[in-house]
Order: C-alpha cells, then sequence, then structure tokens
C-alpha cells in the first residue's frame, strides 16, 4: 500500500514516450503573448504586473551587473511556478518532484553566478571564503567549511524544491485516501478530513507559488554575491 503512494512521483509514459517532456513545455505554451494593441486584455495587464512587480522586487538590491540576468530569473519563476500548480490538478504530473529535474536548474545556474563572479571579481569571491579578521589558527578549518557550504548550496536548491513538493502531495493522497475510506464507515469523521483536505489544498497552492519564488530568490542571493 505504500508503494502506491509514491507511484505518483514516477514518470509516466505514453506510447512509450515520457510525458515528463510534455510536462515541461505546457508551461510556455499556455501563458498568453502580447499584442501590438494600445490597450490589452485584464489577463495580458496582470500577467505585465505580476512580472513587472517580481522582477523590480528581485533586482532592486543588485548592481547593475546583475540585471543581465533579469530574463532568466523571470522566466525561470514562470516557469516553477506554472509546473508546480499544474501539478496540483487531477490527473496530472509534477516534473519538480523529480531531484533530477531540480538539479538539473540548480547546478548550472550555481555554477554560472560562480564563475561569474571569479570572472569580474575573483579577489572578492575568494574572500567569501575566508571572513575578515579570522584567526590565524582557524584559517584552515573556516577554509573548508565555506568551501563544503559552497557546494552543498546547489544540493540545497534542489532538495529544498523537491522535498516540499514531494511531502505536500504525499500527504495530500494519505489524507484524501483516509476520507475515502472512511466515507461509509464515519460519515461525519469523513466530512471534517475533506474539510482537511480542502484547507491543505489551499495550503499547497501557496507552497507550490513560495517554493518557486524562494528557488528564484536563492539564486539571485547567490547571483549578488557575484556581481
Amino acid at each position: 500500500m505504500n508503494l502506491s503512494f509514491f507511484d505518483q512521483f514516477l514518470s509516466p509514459s505514453l506510447l512509450g514516450v515520457p510525458l515528463i517532456a510534455m510536462a515541461i513545455m505546457i508551461p510556455w505554451l499556455i501563458f498568453p503573448t502580447p499584442t501590438n494593441r494600445w490597450l490589452n486584455n485584464r489577463v495580458l495587464t496582470l500577467q505585465s504586473w505580476f512580472i513587472n512587480r517580481f522582477t523590480y522586487q528581485l533586482l532592486q538590491p543588485m548592481n547593475f551587473g546583475g540585471h543581465k540576468w533579469a530574463v532568466i530569473l523571470t522566466a525561470l519563476m514562470l516557469f516553477l511556478i506554472t509546473i508546480n500548480l499544474l501539478g496540483l490538478l487531477p490527473y496530472t504530473f509534477t516534473p519538480t518532484t523529480q531531484l533530477s529535474l531540480n538539479m538539473a536548474f540548480a547546478i548550472p545556474l550555481w555554477l554560472t553566478t560562480v564563475l561569474v563572479g571569479l570572472l569580474n571579481q575573483p579577489t572578492v569571491t575568494l574572500g567569501h571564503l575566508l571572513p575578515e579578521g579570522t584567526p590565524t589558527p582557524l584559517i584552515p578549518i573556516l577554509i573548508i567549511i565555506e568551501t563544503i557550504s559552497l557546494f552543498i548550496r546547489p544540493l540545497a536548491l534542489g532538495v529544498r524544491l523537491t522535498a516540499n513538493l514531494t511531502a505536500g502531495h504525499l500527504l495530500m493522497q494519505l489524507i484524501a485516501t483516509a476520507a475515502f475510506v472512511l466515507l461509509t464507515i464515519m460519515p461525519t469523521v469523513a466530512l471534517l478530513t475533506s474539510l482537511i483536505l480542502f484547507l491543505l489544498t489551499i495550503l499547497e497552492v501557496a507552497v507550490a507559488m513560495i517554493q518557486a519564488y524562494v528557488f528564484v530568490l536563492l539564486l539571485s542571493l547567490y547571483l549578488q554575491e557575484n556581481v
């Protein structure tokens, strides 16, 4: 029984074709594209307002060199938030519950921020490995600790997104199964369980948006240290 709960995280396939590729492409198809008209409709206006506010909040604390990443970070935010929300629909698949996909996002982007720092300001970037005013006996130990923490960053990015979404989906399925089983035995308890499931679904919608924002925000903080 426990194994069936994890079947939802297996990558489904249709006629031998993995559907994870289709799930990744769908977000780019559902977003409306701006037109050349003077006045946009409500959806485009709301979309433009959200993108402008998010980009402003994300890039405000950065130097001018980090503003070149505006398109990448904004597109990644929209991509992750759309995939996370679509994965909450019935009979769908959430690609961001796969650690391999999240690490494929986290490692190249983190490595790029580090390389940008090494190319633009190598002294400052290497200086992050040793805090100023460190006692001489602690220098080797702190360098090792800071180096380990530097290489743990992409792992933390990928695992955080995977763990939060996986835990939420598992909890929703457990409560939904309990409500279905209790429906014929104890209808009152099943009704209360269904109410908890409804509240949890609202929470998962918030988690899906927050985790996408946190992923991009941490990347912007890593970039901010290197520009």
